[in-house]
């Protein structure tokens, strides 16, 4: 199985067009296009009844107490842990590509809706929950449910550049058995047993003008 982007090169900077928040030298950062990154793929194996999709960062802070605190730094020694910026399922296994800004094109305060995707281009499709829903739970402004894409916006003050991996999976099931406010976590266990390819693509992204 393939898997490729016209949005960014495996292994390079993923432009801020992609992301939820660019570098502003006045105030740290400011809100971007927020645009779901175009994905490309091909040649799942035989079997293939579904395929689901997973962006996640896991080079997010374990611990918050510093993220964006002026002359702080969150330091590279700090253990690091899973972000899902997009979970999607069901995809049908003739689909063959998502086009960029198809799927999220705007920070949009207090999430967008799911998990069905109405007015999908991809019929059946279903969006999980990524987790800005737990990272802006306390926060009047912004709180609620962040279905489907939310680009990378990691801390201004990171000494790490983080990593974003886009993993599409081939399974042997038509529909993934996860319901309501599914989450990434969940889809991968509810994978389990049902894998039949999987492939990976990985981009990188700063908010650290000293990286």
């Amino acid at each position: 199985m393939k898997l490729w982007s016209h949005s960014f090169n495996d292994g390079a900077y993923i432009p801020g067009e992609f992301a939820f928040a660019v570098v502003n030298p006045e105030t740290h950062i400011t809100l971007s296009a927020n645009h779901n990154p175009h994905l490309g793929w091909g040649e799942p194996p035989a079997g293939t009844q579904s395929l689901a999709l997973i962006c996640h960062d896991p080079d997010v802070p374990s611990r918050g107490d510093d993220v964006n605190q002026e002359g702080k730094i969150v330091p590279a020694d700090l253990p690091r842990v899973d972000f899902f910026h997009w979970v999607l399922v069901d995809l049908p296994p003739h689909a063959a590509s998502i086009e960029a800004g198809s799927f999220s094109d705007r920070v949009t305060s207090h999430g967008k809706p799911g998990p069905d995707i109405y007015g999908s281009p991809i019929a059946g499709a279903r969006h999980g929950l990524n987790d800005y829903t737990g990272w802006f739970a306390g926060d009047a402004a912004m709180s609620g449910d962040y279905f489907g894409y939310d680009g990378p916006c990691p801390p201004w003050n990171d000494e790490v550049v983080h990593r974003y991996i886009f993993t599409l999976y081939a399974l042997d099931i038509g529909r993934l058995p996860v319901d309501g406010k599914f989450t990434g976590p969940q889809v991968l266990a509810a994978m389990r047993g049902h894998i039949l390819a999987e492939e990976s693509i990985v981009t990188i992204y700063t908010l650290n003008p000293a990286l």
